[in-house]
């Protein structure tokens, strides 16, 4: 029994880079998370990619002659190692799924026409920065520049600042508020607006 529990204590111990760099990837992007069968698979997957990173980092530390303090030979060595390596895994891959990385180069070779971000939502919001008009369930239509927004369609609110509404009489400005929170499931559609002021003195 004791030698089962060891070796259970071994293979989380080895899996745990992979559930961090899962954790902080999730953490740092709009990704809803996948199903616990899904999230394993994910974490065996980075697990694996950072072990190699580990691996090529004791390569290299032996080829500068083993110096003592960073060795990553011995065990407690190899877990500081992964954990650190499972971190900066995690981040790189939050970055290039916020900033569509891969995908944009899978592009330019015509592998895909997929981006790396989470939704149309969020690439919408990504590449527009810019004052937006949202079109209201009551028909009214507020226009602002969004401070926040939610990163999905289905929960979160719309931060607003400069806000006016739009009317069949023209924009009316609403004076003494200095922003407005706008719940997603009261929004039909989102409106962005040319930057007609860039240029401008």
């Amino acid at each position: 029994m004791d030698g089962i529990s060891r070796d259970v204590l071994i293979l989380l111990q080895y899996l745990l880079p992979g559930f961090f760099a899962a954790w902080v990837f999730y953490g740092l992007t709009p990704y809803e998370l996948p199903s616990q069968f899904e999230r394993v698979v994910q974490a065996l997957i980075l697990t694996l990619i950072i072990q190699t990173f580990v691996h090529l980092e004791k390569l290299s530390l032996d080829s500068l002659g083993r110096p003592g303090n960073l060795s990553v030979s011995d065990e407690s060595s190899r877990l500081i190692a992964s954990t650190i390596t499972g971190l900066l895994v995690g981040l790189i891959f939050s970055f290039c799924a916020n900033h569509d990385t891969f995908h944009s180069v899978a592009r330019k070779f015509g592998i895909t026409k997929e981006t790396s971000y989470a939704s149309q939502w969020f690439s919408a919001f990504r590449k527009n920065v810019t004052y937006i008009v949202l079109q209201l369930n009551d028909e009214r239509r507020l226009y602002g520049w969004p401070r926040e927004w939610p990163s999905t369609r289905k929960e979160g609110q719309f931060i607003m600042q400069d806000v006016s509404w739009l009317t069949k009489d023209g924009e009316q400005p609403i004076s003494g508020v200095s922003s407005i929170v706008v719940e997603v499931s009261d929004v039909k559609w989102v409106e962005f607006m040319n930057k007609t002021w860039e240029g401008k003195e």
